[in-house]
Order: C-alpha cells, then sequence, then structure tokens
C-alpha cells in the first residue's frame, strides 16, 4: 500500500482528553478518532489489526470445536425479562422503543439470545456439548468511559456459549476454553494471567479474569510471589491484622474534633492509630437501608458486601439522603440506628478494637472510649485487601496493582436456562436443563491494551502477529526517479513474497517519515535513499530492538521471511 494514498493522520501533540499511553498513542499514530465519548471510530491500521486479532480468536476458537455465529445487537424486552436482567443490568444497559413503542436494548453481552436461540433448536442429549461464538458490537453506557478504546461505550468483543448435560462436561470445556485464552493472549503479545474472579451482573458460580498488569487498569488483583495465590480484589481474601487494644473503663465521651475531615486527620487530632477508630456507614441494600462498619485502615469491598447480603443493588446513601435522616457523611454512629429497624454488618476485624473512636452524629464531634459490644452486630469479611497483607495460603506479603481485563470465563450453571425454560430431552426422555459457560474478550481492548504493554518514547511496537503491516519501505529523494524505482521494485518483491508492505512515498522531509514510522509501531523499516541504492546495502531498522542490518537487495525477501516467519 501506497503511504500517499492512505488515510494516517498522525499528530505531534498528545489529544487533550487522553490519560493512558494507549489513548495518546492510538490517536497520535492514526489509529482511532473520537466520535463522542467512550465511541470511537478505527481507521485503516487499527482495522487491520483488529482483524488480526479477530483471526487468531477464530483459530483457537475453531479448535476447540466453536462454531461462529452473528447475533442480532438489537434485542426486546421481553428476552430480558425472562431473566430478570431488564431491571438488573441497570443503567448501562441503552434502551430504545421502536415506532409501536415497543422496548429494545443495544446488546452489552448475549446470554439471553443463545439461550433462546439453543433452546428452540437444540433438543436432545445427543447434539450436546456445543460452543457458539461471535465477534460483534457490544454496548454499554459506561458512567465514566476512560483511557481511549480500553472503557467505551461501544466495543468489539469475542463473546462465546458453551451448552451442556453435566457439570463435569462443562469443566472439560471450561478447562478447554481457559488453555485456548491462554494461547490466544501469548500469540498477540501479552503476558495475561488468569485471576479468580466475581461474576458480576453476568451471574453463574465461577469465573476467571484474564488481566494484564498495566499503569491505567481499571481492575486491581492481588497476588502472592511466594506461592501463586492471585484473585481480583472483588473476592480476594486475607486474614485481617490483628489488634490488641485494652478495654477502657472510662465511659464514653464526646469530644470536639475540628477540621478532622479524613481517618489520617482524625488519628492525628486524638493521637491514636488509625485501626482504633470505626468508620460507619449507611448502604441502601436492593431497597433497605443497611449500616456498615469497618475498621479505619481498612475500606469497604461493595461485591463481598453484595454478596453476604445476597443483594443485586448496592450503594452508599446520598447526601442528601442522610440529610433527611439528620445525620452528617463521616461522623455517623451505630447510636443513629439503635432504635430503628436496621440492620448492623461489620467486618470481622472491628470486633477486636477496644476503646474505639467512632463519629457522634455530629459535624466536628466524635466519641472516644467506644464499646461495640453493646450493639447487636454481624461480622463478616467485607473488606478490601491491601499490599502488603497476608496471603490466605502461606502467609507471605501480598502484592496489589491495577490491571487490564482483556478476557473473562464463567460457569453460568443454570443461571439463563432455568428462568428461561431452555431445556433438552436426556437418555431417560427426561426434561432437563442445559448447563452452560459463557467466556468473553475484548477484541477492542486486547488492541489497546498491547499499546500499553509494547511501546517507547517514540511510539508503538506491535508484534509481527498483530502489526498492521511488516514492512514500511522509507524511500528518500522520492523526487528521484532511479530512487523510487528501487522502492518500488523492493516494495514488488516484498508483496508478492507475501510480506505485508507499506511504502512511504510521500515527499517530505526524511525526518518525519522517520517519526512516523516509528510512531506507527511497523515491525521492519526498509531505508531507501541515494546513499544506500549507490552502496547496495540498504538498512534493515528492527523496531522492537532497534538493531540495524545491512542486506543486499537480492537478500531483502529472503532476510525478512526469516524474521517474520521463521523461514
Amino acid at each position: 500500500m501506497r503511504m500517499s494514498r492512505m488515510l494516517i493522520p498522525t499528530l505531534r501533540e498528545d489529544p487533550a482528553d487522553a490519560e493512558s499511553i494507549s489513548h495518546k498513542l492510538l490517536v497520535r499514530a492514526g489509529y482511532i478518532r473520537k466520535i463522542s465519548a467512550g465511541i470511537y471510530a478505527y481507521l485503516p491500521l487499527a482495522w487491520r489489526v483488529l482483524k488480526k486479532i479477530e483471526d487468531i480468536v477464530r483459530e483457537e476458537m475453531d479448535a476447540i470445536g466453536g462454531q461462529e455465529v452473528l447475533m442480532s445487537i438489537l434485542m426486546p424486552k421481553e428476552m430480558w425479562d425472562e431473566t430478570g436482567r431488564w431491571d438488573l443490568y441497570g443503567d448501562e444497559m441503552f434502551k430504545t422503543k421502536d415506532r409501536k413503542g415497543r422496548w429494545f436494548c443495544l446488546g452489552p453481552t448475549h446470554e439471553e439470545q443463545i439461550t433462546a436461540l439453543v433452546r428452540d433448536n437444540v433438543s436432545s442429549y445427543k447434539q450436546l456439548p456445543v460452543i457458539f461464538y461471535q465477534i460483534n458490537t457490544k454496548f454499554r453506557d459506561e458512567l465514566r468511559p476512560r483511557f481511549g478504546v480500553i472503557r467505551g461505550r461501544e466495543f468489539i468483543m469475542k463473546d462465546a456459549y458453551s451448552f451442556h448435560t453435566s457439570v463435569d462436561d462443562l469443566k472439560k470445556t471450561y478447562d478447554d476454553m481457559y488453555r485456548a485464552y491462554s494461547n490466544i493472549f501469548r500469540r498477540v503479545g501479552l503476558d495475561a494471567e488468569a485471576f479468580e474472579a466475581d461474576s458480576g451482573a453476568i451471574g453463574g458460580k465461577m469465573s476467571h479474569e484474564f488481566l494484564v498488569p498495566a499503569e491505567y487498569g481499571e481492575s486491581e488483583v492481588v497476588k502472592c510471589e511466594k506461592c501463586g495465590y492471585k484473585a481480583t480484589i472483588e473476592v480476594a481474601h486475607a486474614p485481617y491484622k490483628k489488634v490488641d487494644y485494652p478495654p477502657s473503663d472510662k465511659p464514653i465521651e464526646k469530644v470536639h474534633t475540628p477540621g478532622t475531615h479524613t481517618i489520617e486527620q482524625l488519628a492525628e487530632f486524638l493521637g491514636v492509630e488509625p485501626s482504633r477508630i470505626i468508620k460507619s456507614m449507611l448502604y441502601m441494600v436492593d431497597g433497605k437501608i443497611v449500616m456498615v462498619l469497618i475498621r479505619g485502615d481498612y475500606e469497604v469491598n461493595e461485591t463481598k458486601l453484595a454478596k453476604v447480603l445476597d443483594a443485586s443493588e448496592v450503594r452508599l446513601l446520598t447526601p442528601d439522603e442522610l440529610d433527611e435522616m439528620g445525620l452528617v457523611k463521616g461522623y455517623i454512629s451505630p447510636y443513629a440506628v439503635k432504635d430503628k429497624d436496621i440492620k448492623i454488618i461489620a467486618d470481622e476485624s472491628v470486633q477486636d478494637v477496644k476503646d474505639g473512636v467512632i463519629g457522634a452524629d455530629e459535624t466536628d464531634y466524635h466519641y472516644i472510649h467506644f464499646n461495640i459490644d453493646e450493639f447487636d452486630v454481624e461480622y463478616v469479611d467485607i473488606r478490601q485487601v491491601n499490599d502488603g497483607d497476608a496471603c490466605p495460603v502461606c502467609g507471605a506479603p501480598l502484592k496489589r496493582y491495577t490491571a487490564i481485563e482483556v478476557g473473562h470465563i464463567f460457569n453460568l450453571g443454570t443461571r439463563y436456562s432455568e428462568p428461561m425454560g431452555a431445556t433438552y430431552l436426556d437418555e431417560n426422555g427426561q426434561r432437563k436443563p442445559y448447563i452452560m459457560g459463557c467466556y468473553g474478550i475484548g477484541i477492542s481492548r486486547v488492541m489497546a491494551t498491547i499499546v500499553e504493554r509494547s511501546h517507547d518514547e517514540n511510539g508503538i511496537i506491535w508484534p509481527i502477529s498483530v502489526a498492521p503491516y511488516h514492512v514500511i519501505i522509507t524511500v528518500l529523494d522520492v523526487k528521484k526517479d532511479d530512487i523510487m524505482t528501487v522502492g518500488e521494485e523492493i516494495y514488488k518483491a516484498l508483496t508478492d513474497a507475501g510480506i505485508e508492505t507499506i511504502l512511504d512515498d510521500r515527499d517530505l522531509r526524511p525526518g518525519v517519515k522517520f517519526k512516523d514510522a516509528d510512531l506507527i509501531g511497523i515491525p521492519f523499516r526498509i531505508v531507501v535513499s541515494k546513499k544506500t541504492v549507490s552502496s547496495g546495502e540498504y538498512e534493515i531498522k528492527d523496531r522492537k530492538t532497534g538493531e540495524v542490518f545491512k542486506v543486499s537487495k537480492d537478500e531483502i525477501v529472503p532476510f525478512l521471511r526469516e524474521k517474520i516467519y521463521g523461514q
């Protein structure tokens, strides 16, 4: 392809709204352009990368027996009502009405649709197991779309679904999918690891997220370097740090604590450890208020809290809601709900706190010498695991870091088949619900994650497996026919050999052309100039290593074939 005819609108400056490396570089290198918040157009280079990622995904899905389909993005409300997820999915779902007033959604995921399709078309145990997958556009109205295509409102995803007669049969496919995902991420150049994870709105009994360490990841994980324990922060467990405060024989006392708006400020003002402070928060849990207590050196894990309470919606009360109750955020105590029908849940670490500190239900005031024993409290594990907490398996310090989720696999069980009446006839003629699995990969997110992990100060460094082109021929002095003719000859030879090549035939300064080649990240660059033509030696630069090779014209094709294909 001739670069003079290609749409590659490179920029020298970072876009003002970009935070992450991938967002900056994909815009600057002419791969994507913003349409609206969280919505992007993929330009020609990006589309080639996406197609190569998709091809690798297809090869691995087909290898384990997957059958590719393409489902409708637009789905009727009634389908989602069968599982209760029309309301459960919440504000992330894009909803619309047709001209007849019938409700539809733009698919954020496709469990309902695939279950309905299999229910109506697969009826016997003899047809099972089956795996269907698609590569399609998804829509989720993210509250905070950010980091370019890492967290967008419109994105490309591969989602697969398997149907089984038994848990053991599902486990086999789950394990096959686990290995296929590992192969996919290895082939696209990502160091993804699988972590035990929460199933979220998808549901099911077990799930694993495939995560890649990254500064701008939105997932948090913990890992033990000693024994290998690892989990996402939503499901991670660790023993809490024990404290041994002697009980006080002093009566509870209300003290003035002006300007103490944080735990750190309050601890310094009172001269106590943060672990001696108990934070009180009021949550709305499926329409009912619950008080949650946690030690000052910990934070509430709302995913754990929702699981403990078997709740679908958990959120903090707003300042306005607290004001209606006569309460102020940051100064609440259990005394505020003592005579009300409000359940009190406390993290298990709170039970060790004696002679504690707690809010006094009044701005700038706290109670000291507080004793939790006078309240009826249920103690559970609802805290976030911190960096350095003890591993629950071996006791070594845990490392907490951010990562990007690139894939997620779920054991759904009968979460969808039972409510949707999706059954098959077993060998005894009995109707039974399908046992299901679900498996997703964010195709567009994978592209951005590769950039997050593979770049330098000059631009993107694409792995050969997904690079939009393998080689860029940078022709200097394009107005000189003899130089341009050699560039054309090398371009034809490489193209005829099946090596995907860009010919930079633009009439621009050498420095600009070199910077663009580095920015867009093509693995190999060949320089054709007066010097190289006259010497008969052509410079081939490896974008990843920076190594420069001197190769004769006749050796260019076999040299690059070996570098690219290993043959």
